[in-house]
């Protein structure tokens, strides 16, 4: 049975086949996010394994960026096709981004990932994150990515 395409997150609708570890569905060892717009911001519910882990009950750092880098990056994405007005969105690329890790992260439970835009243009956008855990917000992240053109390595991989 097929799921309703609401029932899609951003990365199964418009990347079935992307193998990124963070955000790939293909991938089938990766993290496999799953994002989805919701009103202004961009929403995801993640829940670690225990190969994840950095020491007993917390969150790997490394994986803390992929999460907030790739979600960061279809936050970016699912914004400039809507402000292009297009029917699927740019390639995306990570420009730079910068994650503060303000308390551990556990391990007991989901997680979750929120972002949103603080300033864009045409071909770029910058988004704010953060990862919550229990409540709390554990992880920030701001980063800027980019809509690449044809003759990017990345162009076409969507």
């Amino acid at each position: 049975m097929n799921p309703a395409i609401t029932d899609l997150s951003l990365q199964e609708r418009y990347a079935p086949e992307t193998r990124c570890f963070g955000c790939g569905p293909a991938n089938e060892k990766g993290l496999r996010i799953r994002s989805f717009p919701n009103r202004d911001e961009v929403v995801a519910h993640w829940t670690p394994e225990p190969h994840h882990e950095a020491f007993t009950n917390t969150l790997n750092g490394g994986i803390i960026g992929s999460l907030l880098d790739c979600h960061s990056n279809w936050t970016a994405a699912h914004h400039l096709m809507v402000r292009r007005g297009l029917a699927r969105p740019p390639v995306t690329v990570t420009a730079d981004y910068a994650v503060k890790l303000l308390r551990p992260t556990p391990m007991d439970g989901p997680l979750t990932l929120r972002a949103h835009v603080v300033d864009s243009t045409d071909e770029r956008a910058t988004i704010d994150a953060t990862l919550e855990a229990n409540g709390k917000v554990c992880a920030t992240c701001r980063g800027t990515f980019i809509a690449v053109p044809p003759g990017h390595p990345a162009f076409g991989r969507w």
